[in-house]
């Protein structure tokens, strides 16, 4: 793979868009997520206002279930459920529709994959995330891959804003899909989310807040000024460079395999990430 990505061209990497883009600052070091508003448009831009409120400051992670998800939020709302609505005042919606999938339509890439599903007739990846589509139902969703990024939700389907996160530290959990509003994907510090201490109560949830990890502050890029932005650039899902990676993990030939397997599930395909050789023209 790596030789794959040293023989790359610049223009096979595109910049985080800062509007999409929010750093997660956790005394352990800084998660970085980009939004997907091609799938979750409603969700993206409530991200977006709960993070100008600066909402999730000195909130926690709340839960690390082994093998599943870590979630962060308010521990108050969380001792509340159904979860009350953002602390802050002004634009952010308390409860949102459902945005669990969406029409396939001509204008959304889409890069498949020439193997097999369990869940999904067709799997693949759209503007670098992992999607799955069906043809006859004309449908497509994000789905439960590692590092992506949900909005918790009770059981109301419209009852997940955005003020819990979760992100998947395991295992895919596909059977979540399309039936959570996925919203973005961490494309750096995933160790932080991935190795803190398991929670030892029901669903990994902690039961002393000093258990908790407290979040510093969560911003997004654009707010902050270019000087203090992160310079990432991500692979692009619709290269040939990014078909040759595919292809590179199907049927891999270092030395080590004896066989190949000759196919690859959706959610062990890397999407690389880099720091970009200088910085691009937005400022990201």
């Amino acid at each position: 793979m790596q030789q794959v990505l040293d023989a790359s061209k610049p223009s096979d990497w595109r910049p985080l868009n800062p509007d999409d883009t929010l750093y997660m600052d956790l005394p352990q070091g800084r998660v970085v997520i980009e939004l997907d508003p091609a799938y979750a448009p409603l969700h993206a831009q409530n991200l977006r206002t709960l993070a100008h409120q600066h909402y999730w400051d000195g909130l926690a992670i709340l839960r690390v279930q082994d093998d599943f998800v870590t979630q962060w939020g308010d521990p108050a709302a969380e001792a509340k459920h159904p979860a009350r609505p953002p602390r802050s005042p002004g634009k952010a919606k308390a409860t949102i529709a459902p945005e669990f999938e969406r029409d396939i339509t001509p204008d959304l890439p889409f890069t498949g994959l020439p193997d097999g599903d369990v869940y999904a007739p067709e799997v693949g990846f759209s503007n670098g995330f992992p999607v799955a589509r069906d043809p006859k139902t004309g449908k497509t969703w994000l789905v439960h891959c590692y590092g992506m990024v949900g909005a918790g939700r009770d059981n109301a389907p419209d009852s997940g804003p955005g003020t819990e996160l979760y992100a998947v530290i395991g295992q895919a959990p596909r059977q979540l899909d399309r039936n959570i509003a996925l919203v973005g994907r961490v494309v750096q510090g995933m160790p932080y989310l991935s190795a803190l201490p398991r929670g030892d109560g029901p669903m990994g949830f902690y039961n002393h807040p000093a258990q908790q990890t407290k979040i510093l502050r969560v911003r997004l890029a654009s707010d902050l000024p270019p000087s203090e932005r992160m310079h990432l650039e991500v692979l692009r899902t619709d290269t040939p460079t990014f078909a040759a990676l595919v292809e590179s993990r199907r049927n891999r030939s270092d030395a080590w395999y004896l066989h190949k397997a000759g196919r690859i599930d959706v959610c062990n395909v890397p999407l690389p990430v880099r720091a970009a050789p200088r910085a691009n023209g937005n400022g990201q």
